[in-house]
């Protein structure tokens, strides 16, 4: 078997995996088909998304090459055994472990094999959340309810009040998961939660905001201080809200040439409460990591939106604890009643404590129920590819646009030019001279987007693309790698600099340097920092990006470029991510069919996480 999974190397079988098996069978001191085989798919699935994979999922069918792989004529592809013959062939083995023994491999009892460390990650992470879930905290509900009517005004009948639900939540529960989609107010509320709990504090609350990208920090913190600038909050609780905002990997504190982090559950965070910002990018590792660092006694309140894409590494984590969302059980409900002073309905049936801590807001501020873009993403949301594909060919709608594609037709000379007029407002400004916050309002104004990285639409050619077109037709030309306008994106930490990955700067002339040529930063604070290029981390130029890089960013207009042909990457949380980018106006460039199966596939990720969290065990009748 270890020969046949070397052969398959020219049908993509990266050589992490297969060196993982060799190493794995030479630690069972057996060459077992059933065990290479194994060993090799669950290398392969966390380097994809994957927590575990899911033997029951594979058992009888072709494993190798993947679908969608063109292979040499010449591989013959490996067909998995028997599900029963597979894992009694692996319990067999001393390098495989049930859930709890110290094994390489851990193989549960639904089928799903682990790397003993993600197993592991799933489990602690799994625990945690659980066990703060189900603290319910003491408060003074009558300074709560005076405090959620100067916050949020009287409370209403009628339409229920999901963000005042959701804010009364963090302030009454250990754990609080507030999910929504753009729109919705997730961040906005994050001030009127941290004044309830520096009330319920007397002031002396420890707070930390934290985001996975320096990018989405950078919107969190500007979003907490406009909001303190908006809110009647009384001096104690406006004192007691930071303004800054940071990485979780700069929160938690890295340790050079280590997964390791300064701080643990060991070394726990000097925090009272931590709130965490497009928590959908955070991957099952980080996460576990983060709430392993958290003071047992500390509040932990995520925000994201569980519809968007998954983060790049393993996990779906957000999607996980969101789970089923049953709703409320009757005395959660009825306490948030007594509190918000308004109707809170209860779920039908059974539900947890997890349940009870979890929020999902309904209601969009920014996209109506009758605009293009929230009509468009709620069919998406659906997975009603038909739907969404026809509200886009009808173009009934000012908002969306749809720019038909097809192998056959060479559309790139008209997307160029498309693009060129999306960042014309922002070249003319950089061409003029314009400062700093002037070029990067401009250039927030417009983004080209991509499914693909690579590929004749990836963001790497049509990156390549829109720089030779727009260096000759704008910028003046030129034959070095940096000019001014050049959009750069970040994609690797650099802690010395501050500079994270996702962080987007514009390379223009530095009059305090005589003029040349410095890539610019907005930090949190407002304040902006000049890195020399010669000193930046690895980075990309950013006229285009990936959606996946996209995530936590919004844009005035997005322009989506989708391959021709069928896809794994296309799915449905990708078409909703980059159609929610856009604030107020999204086209879709793609081939039809291409797009229907892209909304109808929903992305699935194998992990053990949501049965973990809403298994037969945590569940309650109400």
């Amino acid at each position: 078997m270890i020969e046949r999974l070397e052969a398959l190397r020219a049908a993509g079988l990266a050589d992490l995996d297969a060196h993982f098996a060799r190493f794995v069978a030479h630690l069972a001191g057996s060459d077992a088909p059933e065990l290479a085989l194994a060993a090799c798919l669950a290398s392969r699935a966390t380097a994809s998304g994957h927590v575990c994979v899911d033997l029951a999922a594979l058992a009888g069918g072709v494993v190798m090459p993947e679908e969608g792989v063109d292979a040499p004529a010449d591989v013959t592809p490996v067909v998995a055994p028997g599900l029963d013959a597979w894992t009694a062939a692996l319990r067999a083995s001393p390098v495989v472990g049930a859930p709890g023994e110290h094994r390489p491999l851990v193989l549960d009892g639904r089928g799903r094999l682990y790397l003993h460390r993600y197993w592991a990650y799933e489990r602690r992470l799994a625990d945690d959340l659980l066990a703060r879930a189900a603290v319910v905290e003491e408060v003074d509900e009558r300074r709560l309810r005076a405090d959620l009517v100067r916050l949020f005004g009287p409370a209403q009948e009628g339409e229920v009040d999901w963000q005042r639900i959701a804010a009364a939540t963090a302030a009454l529960r250990r754990l609080c998961v507030i999910s929504g989609g753009p729109g919705t107010g997730k961040t906005s509320i994050v001030v009127r939660i941290l004044a309830l709990l520096a009330a319920q504090a007397h002031g002396r609350l420890r707070a930390g905001l934290v985001a996975p990208t320096g990018k989405a920090a950078a919107r969190l913190a500007e979003a907490v201080r406009a909001a303190k600038r908006r809110e009647p909050l009384d001096p104690a609780a406006r004192d007691a809200i930071p303004e800054d905002a940071c990485t979780i990997h700069r929160l938690l504190g890295p340790r050079s040439g280590s997964v390791a982090f300064r701080h643990d559950r060991a070394n726990p965070l000097p925090l009272d409460v931590l709130v965490v910002d497009e928590a959908s990018m955070v991957d099952l590792a980080l996460m576990a990591k983060l709430v392993a660092a958290l003071p047992p006694a500390a509040r932990l309140v995520v925000l994201g939106d569980r519809d968007q894409l998954a983060s790049v590494e393993a996990g779906a984590v957000l999607g996980d604890v969101c789970g089923p969302a049953p709703g409320l059980s009757e005395a959660c409900a009825a306490r948030l009643a007594a509190v918000t002073g308004a109707p809170v309905p209860a779920a039908a049936g059974g539900t947890s404590a997890l349940g009870d801590s979890v929020v999902l807001l309904r209601r969009s501020w920014r996209f109506g129920a009758e605009s293009g873009i929230g009509r468009l993403a709620a069919a998406v949301n659906r997975g009603d590819g038909a739907g969404a594909l026809a509200l886009l060919e009808e173009g009934g709608f000012s908002d969306v646009v749809w720019r038909p594609m097809t192998v056959a037709t060479d559309v790139r000379p008209q997307l160029d030019e498309r693009a060129l007029e999306g960042f014309r407002p922002y070249l003319d400004r950089v061409v003029a001279g314009a400062d700093v916050g002037e070029a990067f309002a401009a250039f927030a104004a417009f983004r080209v987007l991509c499914a693909h990285r690579v590929g004749p639409a990836g963001a790497e050619t049509v990156n390549h693309r829109l720089e030779a077109r727009l260096r000759a037709s704008v910028l003046g030309g030129g034959r070095g790698p940096w000019y001014a306008g050049r959009p750069v994106l970040v994609t690797q930490n650099d802690y010395e600099l501050r500079l994270f990955n996702g962080d987007v700067g514009i390379v223009l002339p530095d009059p305090a340097a005589r003029g040349a040529l410095r890539v610019h930063f907005e930090a949190a604070d407002g304040a902006v920092r000049r890195v020399p290029p010669a000193r930046l981390p690895a980075h990309e130029t950013a006229w285009a990006m990936t959606v996946h890089k996209s995530q936590g960013s919004e844009f005035d207009a997005v322009l989506l470029v989708l391959p021709t042909e069928p896809s794994r990457v296309l799915t449905r949380e990708l078409i909703y991510t980059a159609v929610t980018r856009a604030r107020r106006r999204v086209e879709v460039w793609g081939e039809a069919q291409t797009l229907r199966a892209a909304v109808e596939r929903p992305l699935v990720r194998s992990s053990g996480l949501r049965d973990a969290l809403w298994g037969e065990r945590t569940q309650m009748r109400a």
